[in-house]
């Protein structure tokens, strides 16, 4: 089944090669969507895939990259609607 999960990840997420990290994971588990930095510091994320990739994607986030710190994820259920045609960094 097909999901779309918009993400925001809070804690020392900026600067650390969080977003790159982001990215390679959502390149391994093949989802469609975006990740990009937010003015408060933290890092926003909507991805669509199959759920159990979605999930593992999440997983990853709050784990974080090496030289990051995660303290929280916040996550948004939504609607599956195939917007997007691969996954970007902005």
């Amino acid at each position: 089944m097909d999901v779309c999960a918009h993400i925001t990840v809070h804690g020392v997420v900026q600067g650390v090669g969080f977003r790159y990290f982001a990215y390679r994971e959502a390149q391994s588990y093949k989802l469609k969507g975006y990740v990009r930095n937010n003015t408060d510091g933290s890092v926003e994320s909507e991805v669509e895939g199959q759920k159990p990739y979605v999930e593992a994607y999440i997983g990853a986030l709050h784990r974080g990259s090496s030289y990051s710190h995660v303290t929280g994820i916040n996550i948004k259920w939504k609607k599956y609607e195939n917007k997007y045609k691969s996954f970007y960094i902005s």
